[in-house]
């Protein structure tokens, strides 16, 4: 009865991505690669390999690889501001990718253009509900509204506020996923209930035995709770930096004194505010790096959301989405 209710209430969201839970799995640089995110596909989720700053050439093998491991549906998440990006979408279209996600910021036109005419389905980012018409008036074909509860880059609203303000108003003309702070069936299931389509969840997936991320990584997740998971500061508001929630450690100390230089770099004219800016990534990319892959969890970025204390052990991806949707399942009968 509770499954039925949930395949029901998922629907829109399981046609539009072609799997059979809309359950969408976070783009996480480093983590989101080739292994975790066949993992997700195959086992009936969507799994999104997160490019980051990867070039047109690495996003090419990644997708190959991806492809050589699943025959099922997944997508690519890339970065407005990334310099490649017509690139990385002329990448997609040539692997026929069917599902592209642009984050960081409001994607440019010629970009949304070049996407549609490839075929594939675009979903962007709303932090607002201005900003959802938008992107509506643009042509994407689906949304993602990303609560400050979420890891790495996030707003500055929760995801809770951000559901009641958009998916009222939008929601029956365009498939809305949810995500920021989801880590069990039961917000997955409230979440439905208002509207949406689907989910995105990515903290809950670190731990996977799929994911290649550095046991030292894992241990950070499975031994912290949601009040370690704290956002980056801003140290000078000329030099725009959108916040990261990650888990506090010394690289938190070392990511104001970045700012500062960069802040400074600006101020000899030695840098444009677009050069800082991707500074700025770069810097978050090497020391994700770092915690990810080389398992420095002191002086590495540990992203995490503030699910992260629901994270309790590593398990197969498969038992993750089953128990997700086992709970999601039981609260929606328990409703009646």
């Amino acid at each position: 009865m509770g499954h039925d209710r949930l395949n029901e209430l998922m629907h829109r969201g399981t046609e539009f991505l072609g799997c059979e839970l809309a359950i969408m799995a976070g783009a996480m640089s480093w983590v989101s690669e080739r292994s975790l995110v066949s993992a997700i596909s195959n086992a009936g989720g969507f799994g999104v390999i997160a490019c980051g700053a990867m070039t047109p050439e690495l996003l090419d093998t990644e997708i190959a690889e991806t492809k050589a491991r699943t025959a099922k549906p997944f997508g690519v998440n890339l970065i407005t501001m990334h310099p490649q990006l017509s690139e990385l979408i002329d990448v997609c279209t040539k692997h026929g990718v069917g599902h592209i996600v642009l984050a960081g910021g409001l994607p440019p036109g010629s970009a949304i253009e070049r996407i549609k005419a490839s075929g594939a389905k675009l979903m962007a980012f709303a932090p607002a509900l201005s900003l959802a018409k938008k992107l509506m008036r643009s042509n994407v074909d689906a949304l993602v509204i990303e609560g400050m509860e979420a890891g790495g880059h996030i707003g500055p609203v929760s995801t809770t506020v951000l559901a009641q303000e958009i998916l009222p108003h939008v929601a029956k003309d365009i498939p809305v996923f949810v995500a920021g702070g989801i880590g069990r069936g039961e917000a997955i299931a409230a979440y439905l209930e208002m509207g949406a389509v689907g989910v995105q969840i990515g903290t809950r997936f670190v731990c996977a035995n799929e994911s290649i991320a550095h046991p030292n990584f894992k241990k950070a997740f499975i031994r912290a709770s949601a009040r370690d998971a704290v956002l980056s500061v801003q140290i000078d508001p000329r030099l725009p930096v959108i916040p990261v929630r990650a888990l506090k450690n010394k690289e938190t100390e070392r990511f104001a004194a970045k700012q500062r230089e960069i802040a400074g770099q600006l101020d000899g004219g030695e840098l444009e505010m677009a050069e800082a800016q991707l500074q700025i990534e770069h810097y978050w990319a090497g020391a994700l790096r770092r915690a990810v892959i080389d398992g420095d969890v002191e002086t590495g970025s540990v992203m995490a959301g503030q699910s992260v204390g629901m994270v309790k052990q590593e398990e197969p991806v498969a038992d993750i989405l089953r128990e997700l949707a086992d709970e999601a399942a039981a609260a929606l009968e328990s409703r009646g």
